[in-house]
């Protein structure tokens, strides 16, 4: 079946063709199998990452695949034509396990890292993962430079503000609103698009165009409800925005389900079904806690209140270092500015 060109789907053709054949093709699944660098023995890919300690490689779609475990999820574009892309880094007590994982997946290096946000557990690995790498510069000619590191210029200045975040971690190529990489990168254009005021100021989500897959960082979760950080520029709203920012992109592939995939900053691939159900919880949060507000309600009255109650079973979390009882006062805060 054609993802391009077709004029007639038939029902019996859908039913003939699972999801799970249009998300995860025999040939690219067999390319991407990962390797244990002890033995050289091929790793079966998982069917779902699990947190479980150890690093977990799923294809995805295309060029496209994620490796959950090294903290923050890492989405990853590999392919022998240009090598290796990373959206984040994941964390730096995990960054020489994942350059192990790297290497069987090109033959050529890693050349570009994408920061979605300054956090630690995306952005720690930036050193170690970089220095493997090398520069593209055209051509056949290596140059002798680490991966560049991409990044919003709002995380390039508070990178730069933290005297604890070594140099080698920090971007070496900022952004303002919108950036295109220079050429394609193993067949495909790869967009970064900024997100303004949304978990942080410095947000990124990166459309991977051709393989049809946006890696969205931690604007959007499974885990759990999205992390404010209101001390460096994180709204509600500006979630919610970004969250149709995403929706605006995605296409799916039949009745909302496949089509573009969702990579988040936390959890599991998804579709833009889950993106919109994720949009719709947060816009009916906001509302209710903005008209508590309207009321008069203080913080603590909205607490009690549990604006979040029916979505707690899913998303909440009474211990952790990002719980229910926070996320409710993060969104009245944000609201209150």
């Amino acid at each position: 079946m054609q993802r391009c060109g077709l004029t007639r789907i038939t029902l019996a053709a859908l039913m003939a063709v699972s999801f799970a054949d249009l998300v995860y093709p025999q040939p690219y699944r067999s390319r991407v199998t990962a390797v244990d660098p002890t033995t050289s023995n091929p790793l079966p890919p998982p069917t779902y990452a699990r947190d479980d300690g150890e690093l977990h490689l799923v294809p995805v779609q295309g060029n496209v695949s994620l490796l959950a475990g090294a903290g923050g999820n890492i989405t990853i574009s590999a392919g022998d034509e240009d090598g290796i892309l990373l959206v984040d880094a994941g964390s730096d007590l995990t960054a020489d396990r994942v350059v192990a994982m790297l290497r069987p997946m090109s033959a050529k290096p890693i050349r570009f890292i994408i920061n979605t946000s300054m956090d630690r557990d995306h952005t720690a690995g930036n050193a170690k993962i970089a220095a493997a790498g090398n520069e593209f510069t055209g051509g056949n000619v290596e140059s002798e430079q680490q991966a560049r590191i991409f990044a919003h210029e709002s995380v390039l200045e508070r990178m730069s503000r933290n005297k604890g975040v070594p140099f080698g971690s920090m971007p070496s190529d900022t952004y303002r609103s919108m950036l295109n990489l220079s050429h394609f990168f193993n067949g495909e254009g790869v967009q970064m698009i900024h997100v303004p005021n949304a978990h942080t100021d410095g947000d990124t989500i990166v459309y991977f165009r051709f393989s049809d897959v946006i890696s969205a960082g931690d604007i959007f979760l499974t885990t759990g409800y999205p992390v404010i950080d209101l001390q460096n520029g994180g709204s509600v709203q500006g979630i919610i925005d970004a969250l149709n920012r995403i929706l605006q992109l995605a296409v799916p592939y039949f009745r909302t389900e496949g089509g573009t995939l969702i990579i988040p900053g936390h959890g599991r691939v998804c579709d833009s079904t889950e993106v919109a159900y994720y949009r719709d919880m947060l816009t009916i949060i906001r509302d209710r806690v903005l008209d508590m507000i309207k009321k008069g309600m203080a913080l603590e009255q909205v607490k009690n209140a549990h604006p979040t109650l029916d979505y707690d079973p899913r998303f909440g979390s009474s211990t952790g270092s990002w719980t229910t009882d926070m996320f409710v006062e993060a969104v009245y805060k944000s609201l209150k500015r």
